[in-house]
């Protein structure tokens, strides 16, 4: 059984940053591609970016170079650097972990304010 538990959502304002992290329990972090998704009110739940086992990467278009997801496997952690942030971003994210199967972290709210 794999837990993941995200930190670092908050209330920030338009161009300002923040860095959000999911910490993974279990020996197969490594194994696992990791992701970011976000859910707006009244949205659908949608891919921001994707870090495989061997660190490549993928994000959606509207964050492609204002975030960065990295991840630390001596950590089990993966973060997500978010630049350049606008009001749009507002959302709860959420950390996927894929192997054989798909497990959710509970999300963290980030709000950002125009």
């Amino acid at each position: 059984q794999v837990q993941l538990v995200e930190s670092g959502g908050g209330l920030v304002q338009a161009g300002e940053s923040l860095r959000l992290s999911c910490a993974a329990s279990g020996s197969i972090f490594t194994s696992m591609t990791m992701g970011w998704y976000r859910q707006a009110p009244g949205k659908q739940r949608d891919m921001v970016a994707t870090i495989s086992s061997g660190g490549s990467t993928k994000y959606a278009d509207s964050v492609k170079g204002r975030f960065t997801i990295s991840r630390d496997n001596a950590k089990n952690t993966v973060y997500l650097q978010m630049n350049s942030l606008k009001p749009e971003d507002t959302a709860v994210y959420f950390c996927k972990g894929r192997w054989l199967e798909d497990y959710w972290g509970q999300g963290t709210q980030v709000t950002i304010s125009s």
